[in-house]
């Protein structure tokens, strides 16, 4: 076996394994997340969940305009500037549910809820500027995948309040793929990349969770 095809064999390896997590570590799996897709859902807890989300992810610069900034692999790094693109569309939408959702639901223990949504903002950012070698395309590439899910929540909540709905995101998911399984990048690189892609997973599942502990004492 030759070297390039040994490289290529890895990467293919690390693309399914960040694939994988998406799917079963990733918005798409969580509960509270495909709860606020039904049409039964609370549009207290949905009003709860676009706020949140606009806290994290709704001002400049996001997690894939950090990533561009410190990314050295010129392919990962070209589709990080259209993604940019793509992701200010987002934030525009965000802002504009976020306005459309009225105040944010009055719920027990909101300052440390507002703490711990403020920290993973922080950490989603630290992840996204990481000076390791991968670490933030990782983070990229998981998020803009993950973020095909959370478009879900977002698309219901437009349906719910009557607002237009927004060019589809299939696009832009299927993009990243490509540009994940294309990458031929060295073993350490690849680990630096799924831990991002990991790490920038498990704050997510993390704010569905606490979205979900946040409706459940709403309704207590």
């Amino acid at each position: 076996m030759s070297v390039t095809m040994a490289l290529d064999k890895r990467s293919a390896t690390c693309a399914e394994t960040i694939l994988r997590m998406v799917g079963t570590d990733g918005t798409a799996a969580a509960p509270h997340a495909r709860a606020l897709m039904q049409s039964s859902a609370s549009l207290r807890d949905i009003a709860d969940a676009v706020h949140a989300l606009c806290v994290i992810h709704g001002a400049f610069p996001g997690i894939v305009d950090r990533a561009c900034t410190g990314t050295l692999d010129p392919g990962a790094r070209d589709w990080l500037e259209q993604a940019a693109t793509t992701m200010s569309a987002e934030r525009a939408l965000l802002v504009r549910l976020t306005a459309a959702a009225g105040p944010l639901p009055s719920t027990p223990g909101q300052a440390a809820s507002q703490a711990a949504i403020l920290g993973q903002r922080h950490a989603l950012e630290m992840l996204a500027q990481s000076d390791r070698a991968g670490c933030a395309a990782g983070t990229a590439l998981a998020f803009v995948l993950d973020w095909a899910a959370v478009r879900g929540v977002l698309d219901g909540c437009a349906a719910r309040m009557a607002l237009p709905a927004d060019a589809p995101f299939s696009e832009a998911a299927t993009e990243a793929i490509a540009v994940l399984r294309a990458i031929v990048a060295t073993p350490s690189v690849e680990r630096a990349m799924a831990f991002g892609a990991q790490q920038m997973l498990a704050q997510h599942r993390g704010l569905w969770q606490l979205l979900e502990a946040r409706a459940a004492a709403r309704a207590g």
